[in-house]
């Protein structure tokens, strides 16, 4: 379980170091931080997949992702004690590896048109909840790598490029069993946004009858997802989830053209209401459901705005759902709305609460003595 989110220098989040729980959940006023958080957790992941540069890319590039303000927040403008830097990391518990990434200003050089893309200029993985000498694994410097194994320290036989991870290049069974356990997980992590609705959207349509374990991010096999729940999974919750939103009203799946048709038969109809027919937030808290209760749970779990259109009535069931999943996956539930937000506290969410301060993205009622202890590895 990851027990620290740490990031530095991604847009407003200037220096912020956060304890996570088998369920959290972050909330603020628009504005505060909260879509940087959960972009910088896509970060994260983006790294066991040589991404974090190119999803960089896509939101502008560096130096439109840096921390716009003073290098100290309240200091004012001078000569810098420090490199311009993008950090990102996080630590686990005894059982996990922590892993913390370093994005710097780029060398130019007139021998290639990206000069615009940072360069990873320091990458550690350690052991446990807190980064020092006796705990680390694996320690990138630019270029270099050296690896810790039973016989001690030892150099990596290549040097790397500056844009390349070594948790892409460098995760091998043989020499690097922690950096492949240590990727896979990254790769496993599961985010769910944006989830259209609309009448084209994707989850309205038959998709292909197949076997179908996790829900794609858009939603497109949303009934192939719910009908693998029903078979591989617990229908029992699958069913206790749609009476608790739907009181009275039962899920059907059925093959069609090779495909399958998902309704919803609610008391006083003569048919079910078929995907193309559902309102929005219907069909969204059935997304909710085929990704919380998935019968391959996944490490970690981050939702964004899960209360889009939803219907203040299905909050509640929505955040049982939610956490009665973060028994099987850790959850991360990022929401504005304070209805999910009470539910999931009460539900024993530890929750944070952002807020900006001078341009900077703080957890409002805790100052730098009440986060977690964290050491950015050294360039």
């Amino acid at each position: 379980m990851l027990t620290t989110l740490a990031v530095a220098g991604y847009r407003s989040l200037c220096n912020l170091v956060v304890p996570l729980e088998q369920l959290t959940v972050i909330t603020g006023a628009n504005g505060s931080g909260k879509s940087s958080l959960y972009r910088s957790l896509r970060l994260l992941a983006a790294t066991a997949r040589d991404g974090a540069i190119a999803a960089l890319a896509r939101e502008g590039g560096l130096a439109s992702t840096l921390w716009a303000g003073p290098e100290r927040p309240g200091g004012g403008a001078g000569k810098r004690s420090t490199p311009i830097a993008l950090k990102l990391g996080f630590a686990s518990d005894d059982d996990g590896f922590g892993y913390a990434i370093d994005f710097g200003i780029p060398t130019p050089s007139a021998h290639t048109m990206f000069n615009d893309d940072p360069e990873i200029k320091a990458e550690s993985v350690w052991s446990g909840p807190i980064l020092r000498p006796a705990t680390l694994l694996t320690e990138r410097q630019n270029s270099l790598v050296r690896l810790r194994g039973d016989e001690g320290w030892r150099r990596h036989e290549r040097s790397l490029p500056p844009w390349a991870s070594v948790l892409g290049e460098v995760a091998d069974p043989a020499t690097a069993p922690e950096l492949l356990t240590l990727r896979d997980i990254l790769r496993s992590w599961r985010f769910y946004d944006s989830v259209r609705t609309d009448a084209d959207a994707p989850a309205r349509r038959s998709p292909v009858a197949t076997r179908t374990p996790v829900l794609s991010g858009d939603g497109a096999d949303l009934a192939a997802a719910l009908q693998t729940v029903r078979e591989l999974g617990d229908p029992d919750r699958l069913d206790d989830a749609i009476s608790a939103a739907f009181p009275g009203s039962r899920l059907t799946l059925t093959p069609a053209d090779g495909g399958l048709s998902l309704g919803l038969r609610q008391p006083g109809l003569l048919r079910p209401l078929t995907a193309p027919e559902l309102s929005d937030g219907t069909l969204r808290y059935l997304v909710w459901v085929a990704a919380l209760l998935s019968p391959r749970p996944a490490p970690l779990l981050v939702l964004n705005e899960p209360e889009t259109s939803l219907h203040p009535s299905l909050l509640e069931p929505l955040a049982e759902l939610i956490a009665g999943a973060s028994s099987d996956s850790q959850i991360v539930v990022v929401s504005h709305a304070a209805p999910l937000v009470d539910a999931l506290a009460g539900q024993g969410a530890l929750r944070h609460e952002l807020e900006k301060r001078n341009g900077e993205t703080v957890v409002a009622g805790r100052d730098l003595l009440d986060q977690p202890a964290w050491k950015w590895p050294s360039r």
